[in-house]
């Protein structure tokens, strides 16, 4: 007999190897919105008409072309790798599925590549390529024993979630100029890709977190509702900050307001013409700033501040969890993750944004949202173990590992 897959160390590196590699994409990602360079390879999923594994590296050194194009080939090895994630999670029940997942892949690209004309030729290759990927991950012989129906239904969240959000980039890039409302479909897709690019990295990190072989041995804590509900709350609140983020780095409107803790020497800076034309002086290089950028700036420094109250006070309230309690140390992490964002929001603002300093907080943000969700994660857990408990029972509950057997 084997080791059951909930406990498997080999399957839990690979799971944590994954996530590693898409904070990196994350953080690249922030990179290139930062630094504007999103279109510097105009065709997709093609680059500059090669295939984007073989354009000729010579050209990658051009403008921003090197932290684009690198941002795509991270992201298909990401997407290559949470392939057989699904894959090995899953167990040998997950090949039939993926063979008839590849296959309608392959065929609906080819049909879409032989009968649809040009305007479906970019989607056409994309599904093309994803297809032989998810049959090749179908063909491996090896994981034969499934995980945990919880870290199943992830993995498999997370197998249709980097699908639609390569789909999400790649038209980011093909409907760039396209106008819905006065906003290009750049922006709004841009947007979009970033939003689930966030929750897909939680995924992966609570996906993580379940196949960790110490998750069965995490002891349980008495814990009411309050920290459960509190916690998803505050989750939400950081959702938005990151959602209020994504929306200035697309408007350059992290460079609208420079100055801490006033707004242009105001509470609330005038949006006037003039006081918007006095504003936009000192912005060499970028488009007159809007009243639309000034207001979401202001938002998203009124929400931060939301934020680390309420993340404060799930703190707090967890302070009187025992001292070993899973949910106690995660929402300590979290606390020192919204703290350091806070402090990196500051210094992105009075720096006037360098890419570093705005990277490094679109990554700890990333950060945030995942210890947020696993602090909400474990206070349920611990509520629903004590709504379980029968009356009269005060002792902790402890759940042991379940042994290995070879």
């Amino acid at each position: 007999m084997s080791t059951p897959p909930s406990a498997s160390t080999g399957l839990f590196r690979y799971s944590f190897g994954v996530t590693l590699a898409t904070l990196g994409l994350v953080c690249i990602g922030g990179l290139v919105t930062s630094k504007g360079v999103g279109m510097a390879v105009p065709d997709w999923p093609t680059s500059f008409g090669y295939n984007m594994f073989a354009l000729p590296i010579s050209t990658w050194r051009t403008g921003g072309i090197f932290d684009e194009h690198t941002h795509r080939i991270w992201a298909s090895t990401v997407g290559l790798l949470v392939v057989f994630l699904t894959r090995w999670v899953g167990g040998a029940a997950s090949r039939r599925i993926l063979a008839w997942i590849g296959s309608t892949e392959l065929a609906v690209g080819a049909g879409l590549l032989a009968f649809a004309g040009s305007n479906w030729k970019n989607e056409a290759q994309f599904l093309m390529g994803i297809s032989a990927v998810v049959l090749l991950a179908a063909l491996t012989p090896w994981g034969r024993n499934q995980a945990s129906s919880t870290a199943v239904r992830m993995a498999w969240m997370a197998f249709w979630t980097v699908q639609v959000q390569g789909s999400l980039g790649g038209l980011r890039v093909v409907l760039d100029q396209w106008t819905v409302a006065g906003t290009t479909g750049g922006i709004l897709f841009g947007v979009a890709h970033g939003c689930l690019g966030q929750l897909f990295f939680a995924l992966l990190v609570c996906l993580t977190f379940r196949l960790a072989p110490v998750w069965e041995s995490i002891r349980q804590s008495d814990s009411d509702s309050y920290p459960r509900f509190l916690s998803r709350m505050a989750c939400l609140l950081v959702l938005g900050q990151l959602l209020l983020g994504l929306l200035m780095r697309h408007q350059h409107a992290g460079l609208a307001i420079p100055d801490l803790p006033l707004a242009h020497g105001q509470v609330w800076p005038a949006t006037d013409a003039a006081s918007l034309e006095r504003y936009s002086a000192r912005r060499d290089g970028f488009e007159p700033i809007t009243p639309f950028q000034i207001h979401i700036h202001m938002f998203h420094r009124l929400n931060a501040i939301l934020t680390l109250a309420a993340v404060v006070a799930v703190f707090v309230k967890t302070r009187s969890l025992p001292q070993e309690a899973a949910a106690r140390k995660m929402a300590s992490v979290w606390f020192g993750l919204v703290c350091t964002q806070f402090t990196l929001g500051i210094l992105t603002v009075l720096y006037d944004k360098p890419a570093d300093i705005a990277t490094a907080h679109v990554a700890v943000g990333s950060l945030s949202l995942s210890a947020g969700i696993l602090t909400a994660w474990l206070c349920g857990r611990n509520s629903a173990v004590k709504s379980a408990e029968p009356l009269g029972k005060t002792s902790i509950p402890q759940m042991t590992t379940p042994a290995a057997v070879g």
